[in-house]
């Protein structure tokens, strides 16, 4: 048997300087977790230094106090995220519950008091970090989107008539619910922006949908029917109003013509006029010849007849040969 001194010998891992080892390990590891944060591409991380709001980091890795100091929260502020109202995109099954849920933020009465069922979606992304984690509780951020959502939407239907909402100001209604929300969330701090407000189906109720359609119907009708009108319209009118140009411009160049044909005639009459005060005899007897000679040109195939016989011989002119036939 061995008796031994009495004292058992202690494990390795037991060595003081093994703990301190494995204790400066641990150490530097939790040194290590604690003080490095890292942000994805899509979003920003507000940095809060013993529970206040300290700064906001972009994308990267960045350092942070150790040990709980400095804590980090990341928010997805490069992510458009989209809220239902209506309807839902759903996989599975829906209770009856949600869906008295959807019927109820869907329906909303008109101006001309009538109901109406509007779908409509929204999209948003957070643009303010800070504002988003500390302005409003978690709880009820999503809460307070919808609210505002529905709000707008409500007033906005109720200050139209249905077929306004149900046609023509579909448009006006998404532009002006776009402003109405920004301007909302703007008030109350939420740091969030609306993107895009699009309405969706927008019915009347069971019981009239059909004549509801045949009025729809009605107006795509006539819709059309302008649209043909106007297409017409602008066929015809630049074409008659180019025959006008055409025919503006010819009796233009018609009568700029007549006019210097005048003025030529004015100034050949001036000349033989001028002539004529010179030596009258000679310009009479020029003229006379010469009118003679147009009258006996055999190239106008024309005939001849003095009434009283005085001034010419009875003769009967003139045939395309030339020859010169007497008459007693």
């Amino acid at each position: 048997m061995n008796f031994g001194n009495g004292k058992e010998k202690k494990p390795a891992w037991l060595n003081p300087s093994v703990i301190v080892f494995a204790l400066a390990i641990v150490f530097a590891l939790i040194l290590a977790s604690t003080s490095f944060v890292i942000v994805d591409q899509t979003e920003d991380a507000v940095i809060t230094r013993f529970g206040k709001y300290h700064t906001t980091l972009g994308p990267g890795l960045h350092f942070k106090a150790p040990f709980g100091i400095d804590k980090n929260y990341n928010v997805p502020t490069k992510v458009i995220q989209t809220e239902q109202f209506g309807f839902r995109t759903l996989k599975g099954g829906v209770s009856n519950t949600y869906e008295n849920n959807l019927t109820k933020e869907s329906t909303m009465l008109t101006g001309d008091l009538n109901i109406v069922d509007v779908e409509w979606i929204i999209q948003y992304r957070i643009d303010d970090p800070k504002a988003w984690l500390f302005n409003v509780h978690e709880n009820v951020r999503a809460t307070t989107i919808r609210d505002i959502s529905q709000s707008v939407i409500n007033a906005l239907v109720g200050d139209r008539a249905i077929l306004d909402v149900i046609g023509p100001e579909r448009t006006s209604i998404e532009t002006k619910a776009l402003t109405m929300m920004n301007d909302k969330l703007d008030e109350f701090g939420l740091g969030v922006t609306i993107t895009t407000v699009q309405l969706q189906n927008i019915v009347p109720p069971a019981g009239v949908q059909s004549a509801f359609e045949d009025v729809n119907k009605a107006i795509q009708d006539m819709n059309r029917l302008i649209n043909e009108g106007k297409e017409a319209y602008n066929t015809e009118i630049p074409k008659a109003s180019g025959d006008a140009e055409k025919m503006i411009l010819e009796a233009q160049g018609y009568a700029t013509e007549r006019v210097n044909e005048a003025k030529g005639d004015v100034a050949r009459f001036n000349s033989v006029y001028a002539e004529y005060r010179k030596a009258p005899a000679v310009t009479r007897q020029r003229l006379y010849l010469e009118t003679i000679e147009e009258l006996f040109d055999s190239n106008t195939g024309s005939t001849l007849v003095d009434k009283k016989l005085g001034n010419f011989l009875p003769v009967k002119n003139l045939s395309a040969a030339g020859v010169i036939k007497g008459e007693n």
